[in-house]
């Protein structure tokens, strides 16, 4: 029987549609993602949207449309954004979608029969962006810390609550001795000092919200957004038989959605904790928060039109926010895209098949490979960062190989063994870049698979 591995990606909020600063989680789980179809490990990759909230019902009615329309058309062009990344995902779920909405409300039944939810009153600050209620302690300058552009409401209503102080001993000592469930170890500490402040009970339902799932034994309340949205993973996982996720990845403002409500939401209705969450940080644009209130809001496909699919893939892959924020503009995609991908990768793949040509050589079948250790301990670590500039090192090394013997020169038995070399590199090179660069590995593939090797189109023309 095949491993299986399961890995799944924040759902996206469908108040509007995706961006940029989204695109790097999703690049990062598709790389993972098809590393371990390559492997041949059962994998499923779940992606999807949040349709639920007062944020999407305030921004339905000001579009003057009904709420599933909105989020219908919201959904469709999130996956048209994720199609032009090249995104593998094995299914993309809705939180309007029959079987979630069946699954998310026999789950609060399990957490309701646990004990763990109970009827009481919110008073307090909440913040729309956020969808989540927050704790003077926990806002900067007054303001949310995510959307300081917000001002926070205070609310004050009846709602279902979840026991979360329940379960502060059982996430304390679970986290502590589990260090792989939130990495990297910086955000394990954010969590741990978290719950260390004390946990409070949280609110589940709203009253006065009517888009969303009806609490199944009084459906004069919804489900509160984050209720509902994190049992998406559990919706797909139980279907197919792969609870628990493998891996979730995030951002650094669901995290303490994800390391703290959800395994104890997960642990009060019976059901195993995630093995590990991979906590990013966050993308600017040119200094500058992207956001729609600001004008500078980039479409994943808009870049593609520029610098083609694998060329974003590669920029985000290497030099996203894996451990710290970055900051991108279009001129820093420019300049990596010529160095290292039409200057490096496209200009030696064009050197070797070009000698290959002039000097009429045939090559030998290439074998099946496999991916470089290196590049593999990379990757089980989630540093795909790391396993790409280990990939760039090789071809760099391949470079130098050609300028120091000027190949160009050898004759005979020593150019067939320089061509030889290059190009088992050049195959090896190929066969690591298959979860990050898809299209350009195929191309790659087909262009050394022998027993000719002829030149063809630059695989990344330098832009100007």
């Amino acid at each position: 029987m095949n491993k299986k591995f399961f890995i799944t990606t924040a759902i996206d909020y469908t108040n509007d549609a995706v961006h940029i600063g989204h695109s790097y989680q999703k690049i990062l789980a598709d790389a993972i993602a098809r590393y371990h179809r390559l492997l041949g490990e059962e994998t499923y990759f779940l992606t999807g949207t949040d349709e639920h909230g007062q944020k999407v019902e305030k921004s339905a009615i000001e579009k003057g449309v009904e709420p599933k329309k909105f989020v219908d058309e919201i959904a469709a062009e999130d996956k048209a954004e994720w199609d032009a990344l090249n995104i593998s995902y094995d299914r993309f779920i809705r939180t309007t979608d029959p079987d979630h909405i069946k699954f998310a409300q026999e789950f609060y039944l399990k957490a309701k029969t646990s004990g763990d939810i109970y009827l009481g009153k919110y008073e307090g600050l909440y913040c729309e962006g956020c969808e989540a209620y927050y704790e003077e302690s926990e806002l900067v300058d007054g303001k949310c810390p995510f959307h300081p552009n917000r001002e926070l409401i205070k609310i004050s209503e009846e709602n279902y609550f979840f026991r979360l102080s329940k379960y502060q001993n059982f996430l304390q000592k679970y986290i502590e001795g589990h260090p792989e469930f939130v990495i990297p170890e910086t955000k394990r500490r954010e969590i741990l000092s978290f719950i260390k402040n004390g946990l409070r009970d949280f609110s589940v339902s709203r009253q006065s919200v009517s888009w969303g799932i009806p609490v199944p034994d009084d459906p004069k309340h919804t489900i509160y957004v984050w209720f509902d949205a994190l049992i998406n993973y559990l919706t797909y996982g139980v279907e197919k038989k792969s609870w628990p996720a493998d891996l979730h990845v995030l951002g650094k403002d669901n995290q303490r959605f994800h390391a703290i409500y959800w395994p104890a939401m997960l642990k009060s209705a019976g059901y195993e904790l995630p093995k590990t969450i991979l906590v990013h940080d966050f993308i600017s644009l040119n200094g500058q928060k992207i956001s729609k209130s600001l004008g500078n809001v980039i479409k994943p496909s808009e870049l593609t039109k520029d610098f083609g699919v694998d060329g974003v893939r590669y920029y985000f892959l290497r030099f996203g926010p894996s451990t710290n924020d970055v900051d991108i503009s279009l001129e820093k995609l420019k300049t990596i895209f010529n160095s290292d991908l039409a200057n490096g990768l496209g200009n030696l793949v064009a050197r070797v098949a070009g000698l290959s040509e002039r000097s009429e050589f045939t090559t030998s079948k290439p074998k099946k490979l496999s991916f470089s250790k290196e590049v593999v301990k990379a990757i089980e670590k989630y540093e795909v960062d790391k396993a790409l500039e280990l990939i760039w090192g090789e071809i760099k090394k391949a470079d130098v190989f050609i300028n120091e013997r000027g190949v160009w020169n050898l004759k005979g038995k020593q150019k067939e063994a320089a061509l030889t070399y290059l190009i088992n590199r050049i195959r090896q090179v190929a066969s690591d870049l298959k979860p990050f660069l898809p299209e350009t590995a195929e191309k790659i593939e087909k262009q050394f698979k022998g027993p000719k090797i002829k030149s063809e189109k630059p695989l990344f023309p330098r832009l100007d």
